[in-house]
């Protein structure tokens, strides 16, 4: 029983090594035919079975090493780097533009051979996988790369910067007056909302004036419902006949502080997110079905005014200073929070709430949500979540009526003044 079992159990891992050739093998040989323009899949220098043998090939390579022969892997991958190094110089003679994805792909092919080999069975299938992905949609990564701005990549590498090495070297552990400030704790927040931040600022630049006002204003309150709310009114100006749209635009572009509320609770403190939904649900629900309502009741005519993202200026959510930014401002929270329950109680907490909610809720529903994980009721946290909110929703409400006048007001605030009074109710039950 034992001799056949050895066998076997080294069968497994090059039968691994073979399917992460042909994962890899299928997408490259298909894209050679069509580079090719011929009906078989092996057109180009690499194909289907060039894959699957040289995943195999390290897959073998690396048996022999584990039975005592450790010189062999190193010296096929050697032969394998020549072979590919004649092949590029050979390609090249015959088109100057000739790439090395191929010839990196086999090299990748070999290597996760080799991983299958050596045990790692489901992370070189895994690796596999996002290979040929990355292979496959060649296409759509250069166009992206295309309408990427230069702002919006070096954002992104600056929010890289904090995660991979700002955020490792900060303390994790309270600091300051009150202990009310850990530093780790900090960051990992700021990158929670950038995160987000950054999802409907992108959504809303890949959608482009194809998305329509009302796709455009959900994604893009998930960057800035100021922003929305600004821009909308200031085109509810031009375009009065279409108030009833872009008023249902701001209301749930303003909506979208419920779901985000429940996501950056959830994350931070759990036990919250229930005493939280039905005020959560009354900031989310009342705009969403009122958006409804006026879409189905009014439509979005070709003659109405689109390619909203042009009229409401998001910021890019990743830049470095905005992030930097955003962390003193939620550190001065914890630190205000503290103090107030400190000072004032309960009260005091409240009164922080309404302040804090005019311009932003995020900064302190997460002081609320990280506070209840100590010695703060979970209550009182949630009251003053819901309070921040409101203040905030009062805060755009007034916008929309003064920057986009009664017309819009009669949308937009309207709207936004029920979902006050639904959010209150659900206040006063917690």
């Amino acid at each position: 029983m034992n001799e056949l079992s050895e066998p076997m159990s080294g069968l497994v891992p090059l039968l691994v090594a073979l399917a992460c050739g042909l994962i890899i093998g299928f997408e490259r040989g298909w894209h050679q035919r069509q580079e090719g323009g011929e009906d078989r899949p092996d057109a180009g220098p690499a194909g289907i079975r060039t894959f699957s043998l040289t995943a195999l090939l390290g897959g073998i390579a690396t048996l022999f090493d584990t039975a005592g022969h450790p010189w062999l892997l190193p010296a096929l991958l050697l032969v394998l780097g020549a072979l590919l190094v004649t092949s590029y110089k050979t390609q090249q003679r015959r088109n100057e533009d000739a790439g090395l994805t191929t010839e990196v792909a086999l090299l990748i092919a070999f290597s996760l051979g080799a991983l299958a080999a050596g045990g790692q069975m489901l992370l070189a299938a895994a690796i596999a996988v996002v290979t040929a992905l990355l292979l496959g949609f060649k296409e759509e990564i250069h166009t992206t790369l295309g309408r990427l701005q230069r702002h919006e990549l070096h954002a992104s590498l600056q929010l890289l910067l904090i995660a991979v090495v700002i955020l490792p070297l900060l303390p994790d552990r309270p600091m300051g007056p009150w202990d009310a400030i850990n530093p780790r704790a900090l960051g990992l927040l700021v990158m929670l909302i950038a995160g987000i931040g950054f999802a409907g600022y992108f959504a809303v630049r890949i959608m482009g004036p194809r998305a329509g006002l009302l796709l455009t204003a959900l994604f893009g309150g998930l960057t800035s419902s100021t922003a929305v709310t600004l821009g909308f009114s200031r085109l509810a100006k031009r375009a009065p006949a279409r108030a009833d749209l872009l008023g249902a635009g701001i209301a749930l572009a303003c909506g979208t502080v419920g779901p985000r509320l429940l996501l950056e609770v959830g994350v931070v403190n759990r036990s919250l997110v229930m005493p939280l939904l039905p005020g959560a649900l009354a900031l989310a629900l009342i705009p969403l079905l009122a958006a409804f309502w006026i879409a189905r009741r009014a439509g979005e005519e070709p003659d109405a005014p689109s390619g909203a993202e042009r009229v409401i200026h998001l910021e890019n959510p990743l830049e470095l200073r905005q992030a930097l930014l955003f962390g003193l401002v939620l550190g001065l929270i914890f630190l205000l929070a503290e103090a107030s329950r400190d000072l004032l109680g309960d009260q005091g907490l409240y009164a922080l709430a309404v302040v804090s909610g005019v311009a932003d809720v995020d900064a302190i529903a997460l002081a609320m949500a990280r506070q209840a994980r100590g010695d703060l009721a979970d209550d009182v946290a949630v009251r003053a979540i819901l309070i921040a909110a409101m203040s905030n929703t009062a805060v755009k409400a007034g916008l929309a009526a003064l920057f986009g006048g009664m017309v819009l007001a009669r949308w937009a605030s309207s709207i936004l003044v029920v979902t006050l009074l639904a959010t209150g109710l659900a206040l006063v039950f917690v």
